[in-house]
């Protein structure tokens, strides 16, 4: 196949910087741009290609896209797991993928820590922490929920790396913050903090991963790493620039998440990042969720799509 023709829905601050500029350089031609603002539809397309709608269908019907890619806000792939089961569903039945911008699954640094879980057997982990903090969330709606909207992504880490969950134990203080204890089906342990006392112009991550014989990692901010196996050190990664910040498509993970759909579009296969994947991420999303309202351990469980 050539380079698939893309079209995007979604012509906002976050995408014009994050996303447009990066839709060539993973192989891909832009075919269409829509907002239901014309002004901002119009200015992105002349600025990365394209033409320039306010009706998403009109779009489609004239384009005819080999891809859409969708940005509105909202980083979920649902508004909860059963609509996201239902999306699964349907991707399965009629062949048509669907996949989700979760881009911690894409970041170097942790494509790295699933290769390096990857080499030992699933029984070797013994312990995952993801530590995440960002500014102020009002959590008065979904899309200013800080669960919801910056701790998504630590959750999906947390499905991604430790695979599915068994049972989840959280607390929280008013919303604000989170400490979430989860046993995985694999045996191993994990935690995950979260708060929004801190700053969204300094980025706060920390991750530890831990496997039986010594064997261990740990990333800093999504970019520097450092490994251990077998008690001695075996590995270490310090980018020459700081870049964790969203200055770099592969630190961050933008640049390598539409690689990725454009590749799945081109060779007829799925995502790292597809909605059946997306759907386990939610489950445990809703878990952590009742945990905390309730102050009660839940039990996790998947139905299959």
């Amino acid at each position: 196949m050539s380079d698939p023709r893309i079209c995007i829905v979604g012509a906002g601050g976050h995408a014009t910087r994050r996303i447009y500029p990066y839709i060539a350089a993973a192989g891909a031609r832009l075919v269409g741009v829509c907002d239901l603002d014309e002004e901002k539809a119009r200015r992105n397309a002349g600025r990365f290609g394209g033409n320039a709608y306010t009706d998403m269908q009109a779009m489609l019907d004239a384009e005819r896209p080999d891809g859409v890619m969708v940005y509105i806000g909202q980083k979920p792939p649902a508004p909860d797991a059963a609509a996201a089961l239902e999306l699964a569903r349907l991707s399965r039945r009629t062949g048509v993928l669907c996949t989700t911008a979760f881009k911690k699954r894409y970041s170097l640094a942790y494509a790295r820590a699933k290769e390096f879980i990857e080499s030992f057997p699933p029984e070797g982990l013994l312990c995952l922490s993801v530590v995440r903090a960002s500014g102020r969330y009002s959590n008065e709606s979904a899309r200013s929920d800080l669960l919801l909207d910056f701790g998504i992504h630590g959750v999906d880490l947390m499905s991604y790396l430790g695979g599915e969950a068994r049972r989840v134990f959280a607390f929280t203080a008013d919303f604000h913050a989170y400490a979430v204890s989860i046993r995985f089906a694999c045996g191993a342990v994990g935690s995950f903090c979260l708060n929004d006392g801190r700053s969204f112009q300094i980025p706060t991550e920390e991750v530890e991963i831990t496997l039986a014989g010594g064997n261990f990692m740990s990333i800093h901010n999504s970019a520097c790493w450092r490994i251990a196996r077998a008690n001695q050190p075996d590995e270490w990664r310090e980018p020459p620039t700081f870049t964790a910040a969203g200055d770099s498509g592969n630190e961050t993970g933008h640049l390598a998440e539409i690689a990725d759909f454009v590749a799945a579009i081109q060779e007829g296969r799925s995502t790292r990042s597809n909605i059946h994947e997306s759907y386990k991420s939610m489950i445990l999303y809703e878990a952590v969720r009742a945990s905390a309202r309730t102050g009660r351990p839940v039990a996790v469980q998947y139905e299959s799509p």
